[in-house]
């Protein structure tokens, strides 16, 4: 009977041990010593709580991209939003699929503000973003189209300069228009058959990758 309770008191033992260990353990880090999503202590701008994973609205920050609606890409779009009222009247049947570098917008915390970091300032940081929209629609004659927009952004240079609303890097070699102050666009593909575009708008003279900005 003694060498019974002593099992079970070794075992209680073992146990509250293990759980100490368990709750002394930090959470977790990358290589650089920055916090994870994984951690369970990160949360979005929207002052949600982060995960792995897609979220209800279509944003998987662990892999940097988005994949959802138009209108639930941001809160002012959303149900209770602003802007929601018009969203729904003009982009809810459009879908949305955004990818972004560790420089727009990172999976990780270094600074420890319990936000995923982003540049600052943006300028010179070579940050990208891709935005590429579908949608179909009824065409003024009854029939079936569909439309499909593409668009790359980048983070201007730290010596580009911006003359009327469009980004030049130092040499004078255009970049693109500005959007967003920061950013330039560096090429737009629009294909809409039934309004008569088709393919390539711009290609910045630059250069239309988005890596080495």
């Amino acid at each position: 009977m003694k060498k019974l309770v002593f099992s079970i008191f070794i075992a209680l033992l073992i146990l509250s041990l293990a759980a100490q260990e368990a709750a002394a353990t930090p959470p977790p880090l990358d290589k650089k010593g920055c916090k994870t999503i994984q951690s369970g202590e990160l949360y979005g701008s929207d002052g949600s709580l982060l995960t792995t994973g897609y979220n209800e609205w279509g944003y998987n920050y662990q892999a940097l991209m988005y994949n959802g609606l138009w209108c639930d890409y941001h809160p002012v779009y959303r149900p209770g939003g602003a802007l929601h009222d018009w969203c729904m009247a003009n982009m809810a049947d459009v879908n949305l699929m955004m990818k972004w570098d560790q420089s727009w917008l990172s999976n990780v915390d270094c600074n420890d503000d319990g936000l995923l970091d982003r540049s600052d300032p943006y300028n010179g940081s070579g940050a990208w973003l891709t935005n590429h929209e579908r949608a179909s629609y009824i065409g003024s004659e009854g029939q079936s189209c569909q439309y499909e927009y593409f668009v790359k952004i980048v983070a201007a240079p730290a010596d580009a300069y911006n003359a009327g609303g469009v980004w030049y890097a130092a040499d004078g070699t255009m970049i693109g228009d500005m959007i967003w102050g920061a950013f330039a666009i560096i090429q737009e593909v629009y294909n809409d058959p039934c309004s008569g575009f088709n393919g390539l708008q711009f290609n910045s003279p630059a250069r239309s990758g988005v890596g080495n900005w």
